[in-house]
């Protein structure tokens, strides 16, 4: 009670949010959800008589909502996105006197890009698609993937269907210290290729996928003709840590033709000036297109740049990738 109650109070001081209402279990938010029409629904992941995954599976096939989920550290919080939620904040650490007001704030920006979404783009299928290896392999071949909100699904639609012997892949998805490396573990259970949380001096090698650490950039830099990942604590670039921006400009300081680089859904602009960086410097650029992003933010700020080569529907982006190899 008390805690939906400072939430409550915390978004209400953001003038451009009005709570219009409340509920305390999942049969009384259905009722107020067919009264009150909101644009957006938060959800606790953990709620009396129902929880929230189970909420969300039987609600949003009759009312799509856009839904920021509330939750613990667990991996709870990706099953809630497969079920149809678009964003998530973790809880706030007791004993840290600053986090809750720190939640509230995402909790407020996450409700605003909520209220941006498609709903009906959310529903990916993941498609079965059989899984070649890579008939030829473009020398020095890197391939590096960027992603915000509506990510850790496109992410996983791409990543799924490559090959164990795929050229080494670096992704940067906006998310929180500690989910990240929930996120690579999840994916590595469901992917052919290694998937694993970038730690520093990680080698990339074909069949490896690195996911950037939550709160820290990374960077790729060539050695002796390897490719190695640099993970560190640094400023927000962007208004990101970590940031697309950051690992796409690093990558087109390779000099390398083999370089291909994958803009995904997501707010903002965040990787749009680094993707152009790589088509100058003549790497391969691939957009995520409007039709089947969740939120066409970072992927239009790269197109209106020209700074994508291929604009391509997330189904079909996973195809030309192996097929440019």
């Amino acid at each position: 009670m008390l805690f939906r109650e400072v939430l409550i109070k915390g978004m209400e001081t953001d003038e451009q949010i009005e709570v219009v209402g409340y509920a305390s279990d999942p049969y009384m938010a259905r009722d107020k959800i067919i009264e009150l029409r909101p644009d957006v629904m938060t959800l606790d992941v953990n709620m009396p008589k129902m929880n929230g995954i189970e909420f969300l599976k039987r609600l949003l096939p009759q009312y799509p909502l856009p839904t920021v989920v509330v939750s613990g550290v667990n991996d709870s919080v990706f099953q809630a996105l497969e079920a149809g939620a678009v964003e998530f904040v973790g809880k706030p650490d007791r004993k840290d006197p600053d986090a809750m007001q720190q939640m509230i704030d995402e909790l407020k920006h996450k409700v605003k890009i909520a209220s941006t979404v498609n709903v009906e783009r959310k529903k990916i299928k993941h498609n079965k698609q059989e899984v070649h290896g890579v008939s030829h392999k473009v020398e020095n071949s890197i391939i590096a993937i960027g992603a915000s909100t509506g990510g850790t699904e496109a992410i996983f639609e791409v990543i799924s269907k490559f090959p164990k012997d795929i050229p080494g892949v670096v992704i940067v998805q906006h998310m929180p210290p500690v989910f990240t490396n929930m996120y690579a573990q999840r994916l590595n259970l469901n992917c052919p290729a290694t998937v694993k949380e970038a730690e520093d001096g990680d080698e990339i090698l074909s069949g490896r996928v690195l996911i950037a650490p939550g709160d820290h950039q990374m960077e790729v830099h060539k050695k002796g003709g390897r490719y190695f990942v640099k993970c560190y604590k640094g400023e927000k670039v962007s208004g990101h840590c970590p940031s697309v921006d950051v690992l796409f400009t690093s990558v087109s300081k390779l000099n390398s033709t083999g370089v291909i680089a994958v803009l995904l859904t997501g707010m903002g602009r965040d990787g749009a000036d680094g993707l152009k960086k790589i088509s100058d410097a003549n790497g391969i650029t691939i957009g995520q297109d409007e039709q089947t992003s969740i939120v066409y933010g970072m992927p239009r700020a790269a197109y209106e740049l020209g700074a994508v080569k291929y604009q391509l529907p997330l189904g079909e982006i996973s195809r030309k990738i192996i097929s440019l190899l």
